[in-house]
């Protein structure tokens, strides 16, 4: 089901950064500090804006014991952003708690942990299930999700713990303070979505194949890395602020996305996480932000991730630090070429690196005689989400 939702314009930037890290100097919380990062995937049109799209191959990346909002829904659930493992940490002393409400006006909240209490807009199959925790928007209220009474536990409490997943263990490394809400642990508040709002950026391809990035917002974007992995062969660009537009020049080779990593976690930094979340934050991503294909970062900083996730602590923390990393994919002509090719042969194994990406393209050409193993990747990929059955509930 493809439930569309009103466009949101993004608004504002904040004042441009530095990308030096190694000039940054954090100081030791004092009082309640909170800090989140977190992670908006778009794919570009051929106009640059961002295309709706629906995730039709993948494995699921989440425990079974993560909450979902109707296994196997998901899969069904069109947006123009998928907002992808936003964690909310804590620091602070000991015997504190707070209650903490995440609002997403053009979206839907998917999947979170520990459990919450939600708003949510019941849609067909993908309804979520109706009880206790979960009722539905009056009066066009968006979906919310709000952790009551968060409390910060002491000691080295054991983490919930099933198959190995990069996109979800990874963020326990940072020295946040552990959580206690209701009988559940864990290292940070954590919650997913899929939302239709156009980010602040576009991305093209102009007629020399060059990739043109447009701030549509009115202050400069902070920093953006144009990636590009080629069969393997990875290279990219790190550029500082964009005022109104800049056209990036030929992406420079790298041997390995080491170097790329770091340069990722000292913007991170410079914008307001501490070393080890920017650290947690590209560990988790790695596997999957630099795979095959051309894609452009870029980075938000509180400020703008307030206008898409309004974020309310009660009582207020002494400091609030919200970074975003934005990832939106960009089919070159080659790219295109080769996936069309591919469909017209009826060969898939050259398409399946690009997994989820794919179905924007493929929409493009219309029906043909890849249509049905296009809906066949999609039952593989809901089928793969719903394998943990009702045991979250």
């Amino acid at each position: 089901m493809n439930f569309k939702l009103g466009i949101l314009p993004f608004l504002g930037v904040s004042a441009a950064m530095s990308l030096n890290a190694a000039d940054n100097r954090i100081a030791q919380p004092t009082g309640l500090t909170i800090h989140e990062w977190g992670t908006f995937t778009s794919i570009a049109g051929k106009d640059g804006m961002a295309v709706d799209w629906q995730p039709l191959d993948g494995p699921t990346d989440l425990p079974c014991f993560v909450y979902r909002f109707e296994h196997g829904a998901k899969g069904n659930l069109g947006g123009t952003v998928r907002m992808e493992t936003p964690v909310i940490y804590f620091y602070g002393p000991g015997a504190a708690s707070a209650d903490v409400r995440v609002t997403f006006p053009n979206g839907f909240i998917t999947e979170w942990y520990p459990r919450a209490n939600r708003v949510a807009t019941f849609i067909g199959s993908g309804m979520p299930r109706k009880g206790p925790d979960v009722r539905q928007p009056r009066a066009h209220e968006p979906d919310s999700i709000e952790w009551s009474h968060v409390e910060l536990a002491s000691g080295s409490p054991t983490f919930p713990f099933e198959f190995p997943s990069s996109h979800y263990y990874a963020a326990r490394s940072t020295d946040a303070t552990p959580l206690l809400v209701g009988k559940e642990k864990e290292k940070f508040l954590f919650y997913r979505g899929v939302g239709r709002f156009q980010p602040p950026i576009a991305v093209l391809v102009n007629q020399s194949e060059h990739i043109v990035a447009r701030n549509l917002s009115r202050e400069p974007i902070p920093a953006t890395i144009l990636f590009e992995n080629l069969d393997g062969r990875i290279s990219y660009r790190v550029h500082g602020p964009i005022d109104t537009q800049f056209t990036f020049d030929a992406t420079q080779p790298a041997g390995g996305v080491a170097a790329l990593k770091t340069d990722m976690e000292h913007i991170l930094v410079d914008q307001g996480l501490f070393p080890k979340e920017a650290k947690a934050m590209v560990a988790t991503w790695s596997d999957s932000w630099f795979e095959e294909g051309t894609r452009l970062f870029y980075f938000l900083q509180t400020p703008q991730v307030d206008r898409i996730l309004p974020l309310e602590i009660q009582p207020a923390p002494a400091q609030i630090s919200r970074v975003f990393v934005g990832r939106v994919e960009v089919y070159t002509p080659s790219t295109k070429k080769m996936i069309t090719d591919s469909l017209t042969r009826g060969d898939w194994r050259p398409l399946a690196k690009y997994g989820r990406f794919l179905e924007p393209i493929v929409s493009e050409m219309g029906p043909g005689p890849w249509t049905a193993q296009l809906y066949r990747m999609r039952d593989q990929y809901i089928r793969r989400e719903t394998a943990c059955g009702g045991g979250s509930w």
